[in-house]
């Protein structure tokens, strides 16, 4: 097991969004937090032709569009393509069903000219589309309901469970990482003679620092500057952290690695999606802040 150093604080280590899901993430000191996530976050989703979302799974290229959210839209750039701004439209606009991983939820398409853009960079036919005002997308009522019964120290806050709506990530408004597991993680690479990887091909939102590695898998949450964060699901990892921010292309690790040390009967475990309480205002979260967590024993 790696040791961890003697001055590591149980804290925040970094912070990073995705606004639009599967292309490429965003580093962050400091950003706004809600219930539906972190500021942003996947707040829009690439169609394809039959308005099926499309993700790094089937089109690696996507991790090279880098996208920067404005409040009247998004700014789009890409290997040898233009610079695009796509602006937010979509109060006037039909609500478009896209179903993610399931659930159903609608869009407003933002137009012809950034279909032209991603099509032309993607290889194929697709579309933008941004969270709709009538979207009301919510966590799965299963897992979160399971943890409000199982924890009865803490669910008066993450009630009503209908709260917990979120736009355009795969399950819940949280994924949540250990820097100390990923640091296991790349000892284990090492010692198969691979790279090691950076925490982004995880797509987390929230890493935390100061834990022995997989110890979030024994967390029922965390406190952070009067904030809440739940644990309802282990998240199992598909082959996206195979693909390389760098450069777009795929390869077996870390995927394989990590699949010999972290195979449950949920799947290849590493992370924990989460559910926020938030007392009501305005809530930012930033590096370094500390953090309480709470041991599920």
């Amino acid at each position: 097991m790696t040791a961890l150093p003697a001055t590591m604080s149980l804290a925040i280590h970094s912070l990073y969004s995705y606004p639009v899901k599967s292309c490429a993430g965003i580093r962050h000191e400091r950003i706004r937090v809600s219930g539906a996530g972190l500021e942003y976050d996947r707040h829009w989703v690439i169609v394809d032709d039959r308005g099926i979302f499309m993700t790094q799974r089937q089109h690696p290229r996507m991790v090279l569009i880098q996208p920067a959210p404005q409040p009247d839209g998004v700014w789009l750039k890409a290997p040898g393509q233009p610079d695009c701004f796509a602006p937010v439209t979509g109060s006037d606009r039909a609500a478009v069903p896209v179903a993610i991983w399931g659930t159903e939820t609608v869009g407003a398409d933002q137009g012809d000219e950034v279909a032209r853009w991603l099509s032309d960079f993607l290889g194929a036919p697709c579309r933008l589309l941004h969270v709709h005002p009538q979207a009301h997308r919510l966590a799965s009522m299963r897992h979160v309901t399971q943890w409000i019964q199982t924890h009865p120290d803490w669910p008066q806050s993450f009630l009503p469970v209908d709260r917990h709506a979120f736009a355009f990530a795969d399950g819940f408004p949280f994924l949540v990482t250990n820097q100390h597991s990923l640091d296991e993680l790349n000892g284990q690479l090492a010692d198969g003679g691979h790279d090691p990887v950076d925490m982004i091909r995880f797509r987390p939102n929230i890493v935390l620092q100061g834990l022995e590695p997989y110890d979030e898998d024994h967390l029922a949450g965390f406190r952070t500057a009067g904030l809440g964060f739940a644990f309802v699901k282990a998240c199992a990892r598909c082959p996206i952290p195979n693909v390389d921010p760098r450069t777009g292309e795929t390869a077996p690790e870390p995927g394989r690695t990590l699949a010999r040390h972290r195979q449950f009967e949920q799947g290849v475990l590493f992370g924990m999606n989460a559910i926020a309480a938030l007392p009501d205002g305005d809530h930012w979260l930033q590096a370094g802040d500390e953090i309480e967590p709470e041991f599920d024993f």
